[in-house]
């Protein structure tokens, strides 16, 4: 019983030497497969340096020129079709889409159907969330800046050519002569009377003009009040007299209106001239369809006496049955301070 104990502490020795012995075999199979007995008597470096060039066998990155051309022969035909695929796509894409027709329109489209309002000049870049207008109007230098605000967004009313034209039909209208389809209306810049860069807009006067713009909607149709006897009950007093002193064909307006936003407000504003004399925009203009040479009407709202140092507070709105105002979805209407030093 002894020898037997014995003999089996003996196995129990030997079975741990014997798996190492086999494992150490099979690492030199392995070395000896990956590594040539040459390459095996070479340094870090020089081993380094032959996989980057092997001079022997003419190999660059373990790879000799015939392998290298035919792996990158075939990355080419395979990115080379992989892009011709996408450019096949991309082609039958564009030719569902018109570079001058919206795809998605209306009720369709994120813009929807109810137009916001715009004015300039807006405040500079590096107040972007502002929409203070504050000027001095006897110091040159101040009020200069907003002066060629203007002038810069009115440059290609003023310079038609600047405008592209192409091959539309462009044609002096009138509530008489409304445009034909292709055909698109001029605009009359000496409409803006007073408001003018030749005369500052009247910023050195303290007596400045805003512009007001409605915001472009493919296709859409303005509703008009042309009715004086169907007109809202909030819509301004000033504003159902101008329409009823208007020509009956001159009501299909968009009308404008612009007032102090509280009774404070409307105190320190003072008059307000509009111009053209038809207070909005004409109905000739509508509907949008995105035509060369094309220029949005423009009103040019003129403060002629607000007092000075105090902050007063606008709110301009565009009239037609289809205007929905909202201050939260800046809709309809637009607001802005006035501040003169």
């Amino acid at each position: 019983m002894p020898t037997s104990n014995s003999n089996s502490s003996n196995v129990k020795i030997r079975q741990p030497s014997l798996s190492l012995s086999k494992q150490e075999d099979l690492l030199n199979v392995q070395t000896s497969y990956y590594f040539k007995p040459e390459d095996m008597k070479l340094t870090d470096k020089q081993k380094f340096q032959k996989l980057i060039w092997d001079p022997e066998h003419k190999q660059f990155l373990g790879r000799n020129a015939t392998s290298w051309s035919k792996i990158c022969l075939f990355y080419l035909v395979f990115y080379g079709m992989l892009a011709a695929l996408v450019a096949i796509c991309m082609w039958v894409f564009f030719q569902t889409l018109d570079p001058r027709i919206p795809k998605w329109q209306m009720d369709s489209s994120i813009i929807g159907t109810n137009p916001g309002l715009g004015f300039r000049p807006m405040p500079t870049a590096d107040n972007a969330e502002s929409t203070l207008i504050w000027f001095e109007g006897s110091n040159k230098t101040n009020f200069n800046k907003w002066v060629n605000n203007l002038s810069a967004f009115l440059d290609k009313y003023y310079t038609p050519g600047k405008t592209e034209k192409g091959t539309a039909s462009i044609r002096k209208c009138s509530y008489n002569q409304p445009p034909k389809r292709g055909q698109v209306c001029d605009f009359d810049v000496r409409l803006w009377g007073e408001c003018s860069p030749d005369k500052f807009f009247n910023y050195h006067r303290n007596a400045p003009c805003i512009f007001l713009k409605l915001n472009r909607i493919y296709g859409w149709v303005p509703e008009y009040y042309n009715d004086i006897h169907d007109l809202p009950e909030n819509m301004p007093d000033d504003l159902k007299k101008h329409i009823a002193s208007v020509k009956p064909e001159e009501r299909n307006t968009i009308w404008i209106s612009c007032e102090g936003e509280n009774p404070a407000d409307i105190e320190y504003l003072g008059p307000i001239s509009y111009h053209p004399q038809v207070q909005g925009f004409p109905g000739y203009y509508y509907p949008y369809e995105n035509s060369e040479g094309y220029l949005s009407p423009l009103v040019a709202v003129q403060f002629l006496r607000p007092v000075s140092g105090i902050v007063i507070n606008i709110e301009c709105k565009a009239w037609a049955k289809n205007i929905k105002h909202s201050r939260a979805d800046r809709t309809g209407s637009v607001h802005f301070e006035l501040l003169i030093d």
